[in-house]
């Protein structure tokens, strides 16, 4: 992000006429991308037999995706506002299908966790979607439509696990990633037949060494995060990459505030708005990936535990899909609350629902519906928080720093969710009880793992009640772009 003055390209163009079309294909283009994450989740335990290589070697295939991911989203939504937002969503679709295919054709451990890397820089697609509508869509239409493209990352992510167990007990597993491919290749040609170019953009000079120190820094972070329990918590190399990641994010923290151009914009990142909306988006990105780590296995443990329901991958996916559906449908009532009462209450509320969730869970979870109600009701909150995000963001940075801010935006929640599995897997790997020589996480250790995510739901709210109230708003031309009458009002902040 930077202090440049936004310039217009294709200044005479004129609104595009079709805005359904446009809201429709970016979300089609973010479920896509998030599908693409729980893709591998079927096949993971089957890696080091399909690819004829050791367990800790094959985990990388998932930790190269969150690598790459974390890198890629900063860094595409900066050079979005700079050359072109549409023209950086297009590389993001077209590194997923090169990545898909690329591990669609692959028998080997190297070629797949470098096609899970390409598919990792997609990333990018929800945060530059959700610029895209700030830029073209009316003033009325934006907030809606922002929040089921913000929602689409939920609904890929519920919809996927089912599809992808579905593909995988009935077909060869490469079809996983063709299947990824086709669908890449549709959201490519529906981009360049239905989205526009954005016509705000900053210009300038890329901040490349802004760009290696945070991905030097993130890497070394979420690197010690991911696979800190497989190396040891205690041991050196994790120790060592905690260090390096405080270390090199310190130093590119003063780098960045002393260059004129810099990546991310770090006084604009400060302002309390945006400051508290990124942190309340790390406890919702945690709160909610604690769902996706303890039902499914509470659903596939056998039934002599006690409290595991025996159930299929395939049944644990469907158990989570309809939490996909709830994010989707109650977009339109999470803008309308926004609308109505502001988005820092609409996120507010999502957290209070989300731990609401999580306290039904401690109490009902001896029944395949009760897990359905719950995740029914966490991904209903989700819902709420995700569509009201990147309305705070906007609402705080100038138009033209719009793809930059949420992108670091989904950075933060993607953040939440490594810490998430993290801190699951750790209270799990404790509690457990033997069942028949093998330990299994413990009824007591689930409940804990609910505590905490509601505890994280509960922390996003404290967060959010720091936000401040939105200032009154200059009264927008009916049909006027969005960007055209926020950009003002956000860089008088």
């Amino acid at each position: 992000m930077s202090d440049a003055p936004a310039s217009s390209a294709d200044a005479g163009a004129v609104a595009p006429p079709r805005p359904n079309a446009v809201v429709a294909v970016l979300a089609f283009a973010g479920i896509v991308v998030s599908l693409m994450q729980t893709l591998v989740i079927p096949i993971v335990p089957e890696l080091p037999k399909l690819l004829d290589a050791p367990a800790s070697d094959t985990a990388w295939a998932v930790t190269a995706t969150l690598l790459a991911a974390a890198v890629a989203t900063p860094v595409v939504g900066r050079l979005g506002d700079m050359f072109g937002k549409r023209r950086m969503l297009l590389v993001s679709v077209v590194m997923l299908v090169v990545g898909s295919v690329v591990c669609g054709l692959s028998d080997a451990l190297v070629p797949m966790i470098v096609g899970r890397a390409l598919q990792g820089l997609s990333s990018g697609v929800i945060p530059l979607g959700i610029s895209i509508m700030r830029d073209e869509l009316p003033t009325e239409r934006l907030a809606g439509a922002t929040a089921l493209m913000s929602a689409s990352l939920g609904v890929g992510g519920a919809l996927g696990l089912p599809t992808a167990a579905l593909i995988a007990d009935n077909f060869d597993w490469h079809v996983l990633f063709w299947a990824s491919a086709a669908m890449g290749a549709i959201a490519l040609g529906l981009v360049l037949a239905f989205v526009p170019e954005s016509r705000v953009r900053t210009g300038g000079r890329f901040d490349a060494v802004g760009a290696v120190g945070m991905a030097a820094g993130l890497v070394c972070l979420l690197l010690a995060v991911s696979k800190g329990a497989d190396w040891g918590w205690s041991s050196g190399t994790t120790l060592g990459l905690f260090a390096a990641a405080v270390i090199i994010l310190l130093a590119w923290g003063s780098f960045e505030l002393r260059t004129s151009q810099p990546l991310v914009d770090l006084r604009t990142t400060a302002r309390r708005q945006v400051l508290f909306t990124n942190l309340a988006s790390i406890a919702i990105g945690f709160s909610m990936f604690a769902m996706s780590l303890v039902l499914p296995q509470l659903l596939q443990l056998p039934t002599r535990t006690g409290y595991g329901l025996g159930r299929s991958l395939l049944t644990a996916g469907l158990v989570m899909a309809p939490s996909g559906l709830v994010m989707m449908a109650l977009a339109p009532v999470s803008a309308a609350v926004s609308k109505a009462k502001g988005p820092k209450v609409t996120l507010m509320i999502g957290a209070l629902i989300v731990a609401a969730g999580y306290g039904v869970n401690i109490v009902l979870m001896s029944e395949v519906w009760h897990l359905v109600l719950v995740s029914c009701v966490i991904g209903a909150g989700i819902g709420f928080t995700y569509g009201s995000m990147p309305a705070l963001i906007m609402g705080a940075v100038p138009a033209s720093e719009t793809a930059a801010a949420n992108s670091l935006n989904t950075l933060m929640r993607s953040i939440g969710t490594s810490t998430a599995s993290a801190l699951a897997g750790v209270v799990l790997a404790q509690m457990t009880i033997d069942l028949g020589g093998y330990a299994l996480p413990s009824e007591n250790g689930f409940k804990t793992v609910m505590a905490i995510g509601a505890g994280a739901a509960l922390l996003a709210f404290a967060l959010a009640s720091f936000i401040p109230r939105p200032r009154a708003a200059v009264p927008a031309a009916a049909g006027a772009p969005a960007a055209e009458t926020s950009a003002g009002t956000a860089s008088g902040r």
